[in-house]
Order: structure tokens, then sequence, then C-alpha cells
């Protein structure tokens, strides 16, 4: 089928992922409720990162947009959103273990798609496989308008706090 100028394209299709992944019941979302809002040491909290929801193995967070943003050709910064991407797997990691263990990056590959222009962008990351260690991880990133912006794939450690 060849896509024409009045079909949608498949990346503009909005897909929410949350309805794939179990609410938490314990409480545990709310471990990472605050994640990045009151804390400046941070660097999550210096581009104004959000979460928004946490399940089970899914994290949705949204990065307000301001013209501080933007690199000179008027479009959000790469850099802003890599660590979008990178970020909002963490509480989809961590959100499953009794204390938030260290969490950290050792592959991050990362794809645009298309620039993002005066628009919240709308991160959501989820795990697709969990070893003891090792945690796979997708993430992807929309505007507004629903349209991808990226896609990221990440592999983490994670290192569980010793009692």
């Amino acid at each position: 089928m060849q896509l024409g100028c009045s079909e949608v394209s498949p990346r503009k299709e909005r897909v929410l992922r949350a309805d794939l992944h179990e609410p938490f019941t314990d409480g545990r979302d709310k471990l990472f409720a605050d994640f990045f809002n009151n804390d400046e040491s941070y660097f999550g909290s210096l581009i104004g990162l959000k979460v928004e929801e946490v399940r089970v193995d899914y994290a949705r967070m949204r990065l307000p947009y301001r013209p501080r943003l933007n690199q000179p050709a008027g479009v959000v910064h790469g850099g802003a959103i890599a660590t979008l991407i990178d970020t909002v797997v963490v509480p989809a990691i961590g959100g499953v273990y009794e204390q938030i263990p260290i969490m950290l990056t050792i592959d991050m590959q990362l794809r645009y798609l298309s620039a993002a222009r005066e628009t919240d962008l709308i991160a959501e990351g989820w795990i697709t496989r969990r070893g003891k260690s090792t945690v796979f991880c997708q993430a992807e990133v929309r505007g507004e308008d629903g349209e991808v912006v990226a896609e990221g794939w990440h592999v983490y450690r994670v290192i569980l706090p010793k009692d």
C-alpha cells in the first residue's frame, strides 16, 4: 500500500502504552511522583522534566516546551530529547523495587524522526526484558500533535541497595 497525502502516517497514530501495563496497587508509583520536580541536583530538573504516570514496567514523562530548549534552527535541541528518552525509563525500571536502586545507562541508541517546534514533548518508556542486574528498555517521544519525534533503545545496569 502506498501512502498518499490524505492518509494518516503511522508515525502520527497516538498510541499510549499505559493500558498495556498493570497499575501499582501498593503505592510504589508514589516513589516517583515528584521525581525531579523539586530537586535541582538532578539534570532532569534543570530542563523541567515532569513525571505524569508510573505503572509496572512503564512510565510517561513530559518536557514542557520553552524557547531556551531550542537550538539555533528553532527546534528543540536533540540533547534535551535524548535526556527525556534516557530518563523516562528510570521510573519504569525502579518502580518494581522496595527501594529505588542505582540505575546506570550502559547503552543507548537513539533515532530522531522529526523536528519538534514549540510543543511539549511526551515520552513513554517501557521494559522489554528484565534480568537480575540488566534491564532492556524502549522509549518513544511524541509532540502534542502525536507525531513521533524520536525513539530510543536502552540497556541499564541496576544495583540494588544493600541492607
